[in-house]
């Protein structure tokens, strides 16, 4: 981060901001500095893995064209990762949405199967006032 600045360069940096803003105020100024630098680190960290991700997909979309124009026969390894890569994650995006085995509300007796109906009976019966 501080290629061009050596140790004689930051320690004058140091003894100006001594000096100018005392030792009173120089520690919460040193924090706030390098709260901003962390700030400005994660933001351009977030980008980088923003644009890494856009790139990965556009080089995805076009192997997928590639593929689709040679009617996904005899393909190459790059165009076959590419597929496979692709199919793993609509699986992966498929997953949660997969309707599982719930048994039919008729197989399930009734006292073990609350309905809102009855649910709601209970709830103004214990709004009533005893008596």
């Amino acid at each position: 981060m501080f290629d061009g600045i050596g140790f004689m360069e930051l320690l004058l940096i140091g003894i100006v901001g001594l000096v100018v803003l005392g030792p009173e105020r120089l520690p919460t100024a040193v924090r706030s500095v390098s709260s901003w630098i962390r700030a400005m680190k994660k933001m351009a960290n977030s980008v980088k893995d923003e644009l890494e991700q856009e790139l990965k997909i556009e080089q995805l979309h076009s192997d997928l064209k590639n593929a689709e124009s040679q009617g996904l026969k005899n393909l190459s390894p790059e165009l076959q990762d590419s597929i496979n890569q692709l199919k793993e994650a609509a699986q992966s995006v498929n997953r949660p949405y997969q309707v599982e085995d719930v048994p039919a509300a008729k197989d399930v007796p009734a006292k073990e199967m609350p309905t809102s109906e009855t649910s709601t009976a209970t709830n103004a019966n214990s709004d009533k006032p005893n008596g």
